[in-house]
């Protein structure tokens, strides 16, 4: 286990007190969850988790003093089936104000110093929203669950711990509402892909997805596939909740459920809206990039959407490069083919990345992208400040604002896979964004 703890974290953690940890004493001491808290002094909804997370970490470990300073390995020893860590992974960029903030924490941190560290977490772990707290397998290092947060609310007293995944037929089931009243048995899902859709009316952009994917979904049931949309709620109150499900055609998880609407928000670890995650008849997740699919594929030829590994870089996917690095091969769309050679060449490594890390039950580290000459690839240029060359290779960093720049007049599969092999060696030497 330390083995990986290391790998993962350095081999020091500081205390609240500023004590340095060793990382491997994590493993000695039979720590089974990890938790990963994103976060930041400046944040005030930080400041608010890290009260409440206090008091829950001290709950859990029956710690008898969990209160600020009173620092992680000051504890009793916690009872073997809560043995649980917390390690804060900060954004902050001033030393003293990370300071003052840890300095209450009960729990670990990774020293302020290690500022690469921290950018490699929020990227591995697909971090956009924070604060965000993620459970991590202590031994494996698979994630258990994406939205610690929930698990704070809806479990105070830890007794659900650890807090796996558990199948989505177990977590959706109970009574399903139709916008008239009806209701169905969860049972009724058996058989079909499933859409299940995380929106709400106040969203702006949930709606104007909503308005597409009532087309979506006539025009895939008129073709005879078995499929459902399952609409999870994030509205204020009931009123909005119907008024907005009266626009809708499937099914609901009832509004007063709030339970299992948070349980199925802690399985998928939702972090914004809208989102429509795709499950295959056995409740495994096909994508997680719903709207995107749904936006690009209008006349839905390509439900339900298997993930493609390498894009065309386009509006609606756009959003994807602030998920973490992105690798993008800039070509000449006016030359016809080009874009559809780009993926093809890319395409082989793009799987091997992808396979490798799937293998690990780990989502891969890069998305490929290949794209052409339009607006929006215009912008992206000027944004991250890139030569009007083409082709031209580049890994976009944009939470780190770095870039990586290969610049040759021929791009063949081997440039590529050696760029990618020596960026994930952390071999390139990055520019600023």
């Amino acid at each position: 286990m330390s083995g990986f703890l290391e790998e993962l974290l350095g081999e020091k953690l500081v205390t609240g007190g500023g004590e340095e940890v060793d990382v491997h004493s994590l493993g000695a001491r039979g720590i089974s969850l990890l938790g990963l808290y994103f976060g930041c002094s400046l944040s005030a909804p930080c400041a608010q988790l890290s009260a409440s997370l206090a008091a829950f970490y001290g709950r859990l470990r029956g710690d008898a003093a969990a209160g600020p300073g009173a620092g992680a390995g000051a504890a009793a020893e916690p009872e073997p089936r809560r043995r649980l860590e917390i390690v804060f992974v900060s954004s902050d960029q001033d030393q003293r104000q990370w300071q003052d903030f840890v300095r209450d924490m009960p729990w670990l941190a990774l020293p302020y110093k290690e500022k690469h560290r921290k950018l490699k977490l929020w990227n591995k772990y697909r971090i956009s929203n924070i604060p965000s707290l993620i459970f991590l397998d202590a031994t494996t290092g698979k994630v258990v669950c994406r939205n610690g947060l929930l698990v704070i609310r809806d479990d105070p007293e830890g007794l659900e711990f650890p807090w796996g995944p558990k199948p989505f037929r177990e977590v959706i089931a109970g009574p399903l509402l139709r916008n008239n009243g009806q209701s169905l048995e969860s049972s009724s899902l058996e058989g079909s892909h499933v859409g299940v859709y995380f929106s709400a009316h106040w969203c702006p952009p949930c709606r104007s997805l909503t308005r597409v994917l009532v087309e979506s979904y006539r025009k895939i049931k008129e073709a005879g596939q078995k499929f459902e949309i399952i609409f999870v709620s994030a509205d204020r109150s009931e009123e909005s909740f119907k008024q907005y499900f009266s626009e809708m055609p499937w099914l609901a998880v009832p509004y007063t459920d709030e339970a299992r609407r948070s349980r199925l928000n802690r399985l998928y670890g939702i972090q914004g809206i809208p989102t429509l995650i795709v499950l295959d008849p056995q409740g495994e997740v096909i994508t997680r990039q719903g709207r995107v699919e749904v936006l690009n594929d209008e006349d839905c030829r390509e439900f339900p959407w298997h993930p493609k590994p390498v894009l065309e870089l386009s509006d609606s996917n756009a959003v994807q490069l602030n998920e973490g690095p992105c690798l993008v091969l800039f070509v000449d769309s006016e030359d016809d083919g080009e874009s559809e050679a780009a993926k093809q060449l890319i395409q082989p490594i793009a799987e091997k990345i992808i396979a490798k890390y799937k293998a690990k039950e780990e989502e891969a580290p890069l998305l490929f992208f290949v794209a052409g000459e339009d607006d929006m690839t215009d912008s992206l240029r000027d944004y991250t400040n890139l030569p009007e060359a083409a082709p031209l290779l580049t890994i976009l960093d944009m939470s780190a604002r770095a870039k990586y720049v290969m610049d040759v007049e021929e791009i063949t599969p081997a440039i590529v896979e050696a760029f990618v092999n020596d960026f994930l060696a952390e071999k390139l030497k990055p520019e600023p964004i």
